[in-house]
């Protein structure tokens, strides 16, 4: 696990030594990506310039040095993540007549290359991965990212010069570089809470899209991405081709896949553990890799001592049962709070999804012992694990059918009454309802249902459900959204079920662009290697194969997944309702919260700053402090720009 940069400079005079204090300078800046050894190359021939900052994982030796050069030294590279099955694939290379002076899977990368050439090879990678690759024979730049999009790898063109980067804070270290934020980014940004691949919040700068390579030369100085695996192409063909077996065979088939899937990633020179949460995808993950170690695994888990956000308690059980070496640290609401300074310089551009401070906690606490943590992200968007596929399916199933305007009726009649009415009239009756069926804000829930009985059909419904601000156009001064993955539907897999089309939308959006950005900074800033077997581009392929019925049976989500659990842990210890990985942002921004966020929402402030129109945001904001309603996620994206805003030179 690394951190790769580098600039191609066609159109500028600049010495050599210029290139090398420039690159010295972008490389550094990743420094934290990896301690362990860094690296420059540049091409006195050619205004190439690549640098890498190492995280040692596998062989740790000085043959593991990059920027690496091939055997035949026609390629040098910069590489970032792991291709799992590096071995099976220096075999045959070693069959075909390649020799090897260390043991690292870049090594391998290079001869692959060499071999098969780009597109081949990068299609027998099994890994997380992001490269950049300097043809010397065809004086060309390959940029390369993995099929999930585990990995980051930002790339654009400032003053006649393409730079390229893990991570924004190597491009800004270019002198060429001229930031200027992208409005139109910055809508998608609140209504998203994360901004979308292929933009960034500069303009001109761009996020490389999963499962994707681009070339860049002084002749192709416009170079668009080119797909090598389509998730698109994966989806309608597994529903072509599902999978015919029996449920019996299904969960011995997934299995047996899973088990490779995570003993490939459990291949490391230091030390190794697993994030557990006590969870379906977690518990799994740690299972398997306990099934094969011979001895105990360490977990780790981050408990808060507010009951409605706690799961260490299951962890823990879970922990227990399989024998594993388990360290939980609870973490106070001061230590959480003490992560939010630390979020814009992490994230590097505004991004808002709050479960990003527990993330970070648990990586920090993963730190402390190993090097490599395996985590069980990704198993909600390939066996259909989250609410809203429940939720969204359920109610267009019993609305669907009804006339278009007895819906806007039913929708209007909930929402002539406020939200702040809607609570009263529940208040009044409170004493004759169960506890548990009082929800804080009762006139919230009644008017988001509202706005899902109006809309005309599932996929503006899904659109309703993943968005924050819902018109961030009105809030954004100058700004407009563009069109993305979601918003522009010739490019949607063509599959026949709703919940089929959420799910394919998630993984190719939601997935790489929130789940995967966070997992990768808040790792990568404590330079912990993280793993998601789950991820597993072969693990994904057969559960696009297996029909709807094996991953949502009744009111049950990831059915399949859960067989395949309870072949190692009891079903009592994992079954409950889910939840999500969060803190209490609500009550947070009401109280230790509330003077941070009001300077940073100030309207004065926000009028001087002028990207934002101040009203909306006040009225949210005296609306969230009242109690009335809770609008912790929209306000949460403002005030993560905002601080991300106050980090900018």
């Amino acid at each position: 696990m690394c951190g790769i940069t580098g600039f191609l400079n066609i159109s500028r005079e600049i010495s050599t030594e210029d290139m090398d204090s420039v690159i010295h300078k972008m490389s550094y800046a990743l420094n934290h990506r990896g301690p362990d050894d860094s690296g420059i190359w540049v091409d006195s021939q050619n205004p190439i310039a690549l640098g890498h900052q190492r995280l040692a994982i596998i062989d740790i030796s000085p043959e593991g040095h990059q920027p690496m050069v091939s055997a035949d030294g026609r390629y040098v590279i910069v590489f970032n993540g792991e291709v799992y099955n590096f071995l099976e694939l220096r075999r045959e290379l070693e069959r075909l007549g390649h020799r090897f002076r260390g043991h690292s899977d870049t090594e391998v990368m290079l001869a692959s290359f060499s071999e098969w050439g780009l597109i081949r090879a990068v299609k027998r990678f099994n890994g997380m991965f992001a490269f950049a690759l300097w043809d010397r024979q065809e004086r060309v730049l390959h940029l390369g990212r993995d099929r999930l999009g585990e990995k980051p790898l930002y790339y654009g063109w400032h003053q006649g010069i393409f730079l390229f980067g893990s991570e924004l804070k190597a491009l800004k270290a270019h002198p060429a570089f001229q930031p200027e934020i992208n409005r139109d980014a910055l809508a998608l940004f609140l209504r998203h809470n994360y901004i979308p691949a292929p933009y960034s919040i500069y303009k001109g700068i761009y996020k490389l899209p999963p499962g994707t390579v681009l070339t860049c030369s002084s002749t192709n100085t416009h170079p668009e991405p080119i797909p090598y695996w389509s998730l698109k192409k994966v989806a309608e063909s597994g529903i072509a081709h599902p999978f015919m077996g029996s449920e019996t065979e299904a969960v011995e088939k997934l299995d047996i896949l899973l088990q490779d899937a995570v003993r490939l990633r459990m291949v490391a020179d230091v030390p190794l553990g697993a994030f557990l949460s006590g969870g379906i995808d977690s518990s799994t993950v740690v299972a398997l890799m306990q099934s094969q170690s011979n001895q105990p695994v360490k977990t780790f888990t981050i408990g808060f001592y507010e009951d409605d956000y706690n799961e260490a308690k299951y962890a823990k059980a879970v922990a227990q049962h399989l024998g594993t070496d388990h360290t939980e640290l609870y973490v106070t609401p001061k230590e959480a709070m003490a992560v939010i300074p630390k979020l814009p310089s992490l994230y590097d551009e505004p991004f808002s999804d709050a479960s990003q401070i527990p993330t970070f906690l648990i990586s920090q606490l993963a730190r402390q012992h190993v090097t490599v943590s395996l985590s069980g992200d990704g198993g909600d968007e390939v066996f259909a694990g989250y609410n809203r596929y429940f939720w969204g399916r359920s109610i267009w199933q019993q609305t669907g059918w009804m006339p278009r305007g007895v819906k806007q009726a039913a929708a209007l009649a909930l929402t002539s009454l406020s939200p702040q009415t809607w609570n009263k009239v529940f208040s009044n009756f409170g004493a004759f309802m169960p506890a548990k069926l009082k929800p804080p804000t009762p006139g919230d829930h009644l008017h988001k249902l509202a706005e899902v009985l109006a809309v005309e059909n599932p996929e503006t419904m899904y659109m309703g459900l993943v968005s924050h601000w819902k018109d961030p156009e009105a809030l954004v001064v100058g700004g407009s959204e563009p069109l993305t993955i979601l918003s522009d539907r010739q490019n949607w897999a063509q599959l026949p079920d709703f919940t089929q089309r959420a799910i394919y939308l998630d993984t190719i959006t939601y997935l790489p662009d929130d789940i995967l950005v966070k997992v990768d900074r808040a790792s990568m800033g404590v330079s912990l290697e993280a793993r998601v077997p789950l991820l597993d581009h072969r693990v994904v392929e057969l559960g696009w194969c297996m029909p709807l019925s094996m991953k949502i049976r009744g009111l049950q989500s990831k059915w399949l997944l859960r067989q395949v659990l309870y072949n190692y842990v009891p079903a009592e210890l994992i079954e409950r309702p889910k939840s999500g990985f969060g803190i209490p942002i609500d009550s947070w921004l009401r109280g230790p919260l509330r003077d941070w966020a009001a300077a940073l929402l100030d309207e004065t402030r926000l009028r001087r700053d002028g990207f934002f129109n101040p009203q909306p945001i006040q009225q949210k904001w005296a609306e969230h402090l009242s109690g009335d309603r809770n609008w912790q996620y929209y306000l949460w994206d403002v005030l993560m720009f905002q601080a991300w805003l106050d980090e900018q030179d």
